[in-house]
């Protein structure tokens, strides 16, 4: 696997990215130098946007406030009061008709739990990553679902609620999806914004993505000119053969 540095450079300059990519792994015990988390979250996703700055381990502890979250992740050493937490979050969530019991039976969870989480930019995690998470505006979205596409010969399945479950979908999966985020997600995080969704991608995949997304990014580009010189052509009455819409790309 080539050197995360590198990765995370090449997915910013493709994807002209605003907020750096992110990384996260589990692990049973915390790799030296790695610090805890300090401080209080309302939710897991809040690690997402934290991670965009600095590298940082959390426990069962901080996830305290999220039962969801603590699911989705199957957070080792979580205490008993957690599953009577998630118990008052899904009859709460049943009772507005957002969620059906069979619907949170379908909700991914990771298939082997562990003691921590590790967080931190792509460019700066001193572990291997296992998923990649990407804030994407619709342009670069559609770059991404292109070049996953061609990668995992499938299409990027698109996920609601709650965002969280889309890191055991990528775990357990082994290809990238893409989450449209939850109501909580959106109010817990600033980059997540109404023209924004989330990209979570298998790290171990992340050379073959690399190079499909530089491949549709510079496609995308020429394309994009080809098409907006033609239609300047057609709108000024003119009836240009692809040819000549080539040639007028220079």
């Amino acid at each position: 696997m080539s050197d995360p540095r590198v990765q995370a450079g090449r997915l910013t300059q493709a994807l002209s990215l605003e907020t750096p990519a992110i990384a996260i792994a589990f692990a049973d015990d915390v790799p030296a130098g790695v610090p805890a988390f300090d401080g209080t979250v309302p939710a897991g996703c809040r690690f997402w946007e934290l991670a965009a700055k600095r590298v940082f381990a959390t426990s069962a502890a901080d996830h305290a406030l999220c039962s969801i979250g603590v699911h989705t992740h199957g957070i080792a050493d979580a205490p008993a009061s957690q599953s009577e937490e998630l118990q008052a979050s899904l009859q709460a969530m049943m009772g507005l008709d957002y969620v059906t019991e069979e619907e949170v039976a379908a909700i991914p969870v990771m298939r082997e739990p562990a003691k921590y989480v590790l967080y931190g930019p792509l460019a700066g995690l001193p572990v291997p990553a296992q998923i990649v998470l990407l804030f994407c505006d619709s342009r670069q979205g559609l770059v991404l679902a292109e070049a996953i596409e061609r990668v995992d010969a499938d299409t990027a399945p698109a996920m609601g609620r709650p965002a969280c479950a889309a890191i055991p979908q990528v775990l357990n999966q082994g290809r990238a999806a893409l989450s449209l985020g939850c109501c909580g997600a959106r109010a817990y995080l600033d980059d997540l914004s109404d023209d924004t969704a989330l990209w979570a991608l298998p790290a171990n995949k992340l050379d073959s993505y690399c190079d499909q997304i530089e491949r549709f990014s510079g496609a995308n580009k020429m394309l994009s000119v080809f098409h907006s010189k033609r239609r300047e052509d057609v709108e000024s009455g003119e009836r240009p053969t692809v040819a000549e819409s080539l040639d007028r790309l220079g």
